[in-house]
């Protein structure tokens, strides 16, 4: 019997704040179980973050897996965040997600009791939201490192979406903000990136939510080098990485057009470059103008499209005559970038070469601007026919195509990935419409939030922007449609079907209203008529008397 016991169960020694404790557990305990039992040990409350590490120092997953050990082999139990508002853990991670991870739990409790007080039963919806609270502090207790390329992230799960709430943030980056992330990306450039990542990378399914922004800036430094662009022209790594940083620092705290943004585009147009062998088929230095346009195409955006700029007069309004104001700024921030010897990433490069890129990138940025859309799609459409890569005016229409694919190509990745990005656009085209209504200006239709839903934001845009726009690309490149179009159309059935259930909803929602007021109605009418008898019984009463 005691054998058996011994078989079917582990013993682990450790030690909290020094004291030797040991545990035991059935061999196929529940990892909650083991997680309670050491946190037992330490005396550490429901909220607290674990951390346990082996002897070598290393984080180890508190689990049923744990290698049994023996008292001189003893891991090391440590309470990390006993209090989420003081340490500095938990600063942190308010501060970097915009909440408080332990108020965030006082409120589910609260919310909880309270309905069940209300309603006896608790919605499915509530477990869930515990359910995801409990595995955010279960990968934090878990993981040694939140962050690397590959290393540490398990590329094969599904990543949360991000909260659809931008965090209000000062539009400009703090220069405390900026150092923080130059230092990471300093720390991070010269590390390898594994096998896995590379692949993935060139692939239209990456997901960006599972990024920092200095490890964004390591995976652009890694497509430069990558594409050959280092060697061939004489690219200085420390003026690449100077180069990136400040395209970080120029890009704002506005909810789509950020960052983030700026790379998924860059890494669509990456993608698109592999997966179309464009290198055998363009010049190495229109894939530079290209990657670099994708990169800077959106500097110093604030959140306001080229209409509000023009109907508000703003400064860039007037400065480039109502003409692609966003667009021609976007350029001019990035050639002052440029303009700096320390940031110049084409200083090498000979001025009949810097010539053709500033013209190239010039011309790509221009191209995102969506009022030149059916002109560069019409044109785009005419050669297509006999397109040929020798003749430069077919290249340029070409690469004006990629990277609008590029720009506008979020309803081409999965759509765990694309949706929240949706969410992030929507939330800006809001803010937009709420400051025209508060300023007077002229609404932009497809931006006021008091019409528009999300499924009616996206299926006109698919059906008449994107789809044809991507089908006359794949047209020249058909390795391309299963990438890039059969997403779009499972995108297009999918919104089509959110928003005939939202009109099926709104519809039954008037019938309901519609029955509920005639009930109303006749309620009121036989209310009317007791009052009317009973006043023609009481005369006829006092008239017999």
């Amino acid at each position: 019997m005691s054998r058996i016991h011994d078989m079917a169960t582990k013993t682990i020694y450790f030690t909290v704040n020094g004291r030797p404790e040991q545990a035991e557990f059935p061999v196929d305990c529940p990892s909650l179980d083991v997680k309670e039992l050491f946190r037992s040990a330490a005396e550490a409350g429901p909220n607290d973050i674990l951390k346990l590490y082996n002897p070598r120092g290393s984080i180890i997953n508190i689990s049923p897996a744990l290698e049994p050990n023996s008292p001189h082999s003893c891991y090391k139990l440590e309470v990390v965040a006993a209090d989420c508002n003081s340490e500095p853990l938990g600063v942190e991670l308010a501060g970097t997600l915009g909440f408080d991870l332990s108020a965030m739990e006082k409120r589910l409790r609260g919310l909880e009791k309270k309905i069940f007080f209300e309603a006896s039963e608790a919605p499915a919806v509530v477990f869930e939201m515990k359910k995801q609270v409990d595995l955010f502090r279960e990968k934090l207790e878990s993981v040694e490192h939140l962050s690397w390329l590959g290393l540490f992230k398990d590329l094969s799960e599904g990543t949360p979406k991000p909260s659809p709430f931008y965090h209000k943030r000062t539009l400009h980056k703090t220069r405390k903000e900026c150092e923080h992330v130059r230092e990471k990306f300093l720390q991070m450039s010269s590390l390898e990136i594994s096998e896995e990542v590379r692949q993935y990378l060139k692939t239209p399914t990456f997901d960006n939510w599972q990024w920092e922004d200095a490890e964004i800036m390591v995976l652009l430094q890694f497509m430069y080098t990558d594409l050959d662009f280092i060697s061939t022209f004489n690219i200085e790594p420390e003026v690449l990485q100077q180069f990136l940083f400040e395209v970080y620092r120029r890009y704002n705290n506005i909810p789509f057009h950020n960052f983030k943004h700026c790379f998924c585009v860059t890494q669509m147009m990456y993608g698109l470059i592999w997966l179309t062998d464009l290198r055998t088929k363009m010049d190495t230095i229109d894939l530079l103008i290209m990657l670099t346009s994708a990169v800077c195409h959106d500097l110093d955006h604030k959140g306001y499209n080229n209409a509000y700029q023009i109907n508000a007069r703003t400064e860039l309004a007037l400065r480039y005559n109502d003409i692609s104001p966003l667009e021609n700024h976007h350029c001019a921030v990035a050639f002052e970038i440029l303009e700096k010897p320390q940031n110049n990433i084409f200083r090498n490069l000979p001025a009949d070469q810097y010539k053709r890129i500033r013209e190239g990138i010039i011309k790509c940025i221009l191209a995102t601007d969506m009022t030149k859309h059916n002109e560069i799609l019409n044109k785009f459409k005419s050669i297509l026919p006999a397109f040929d890569f020798t003749n430069k005016d077919h290249k340029d229409v070409l690469m004006m195509i990629l990277i609008k694919v590029s720009d506008i190509s979020n309803e081409a990745r999965p759509m765990e990935v694309a949706e929240p990005w949706l969410d992030c656009l929507l939330q800006e085209f809001y803010n937009q419409s709420d400051v025209e209504k508060l300023e007077g200006l002229p609404v932009t239709p497809f931006m006021d939030r008091d019409k528009v839903t999300k499924p009616s934001s996206q299926t006109g845009f698919i059906r008449f922007i994107l789809l044809p726009l991507f089908i006359e690309l794949a047209n020249l490149f058909p390795c391309l449609e299963q990438h890039i179009i059969d997403p779009v159309r499972k995108a297009l059935d999918y919104y089509t079907e959110m928003e005939k259930a939202l009109e099926r909803e709104k519809q039954n929602r008037a019938q309901s209203e519609s029955v509920s007021k005639s009930k109303e109605t006749a309620v009121s009418a036989q209310s009317t008529s007791d009052v009317h008898t009973d006043a023609g019984g009481r005369a006829s009463k006092q008239d017999a008397q």
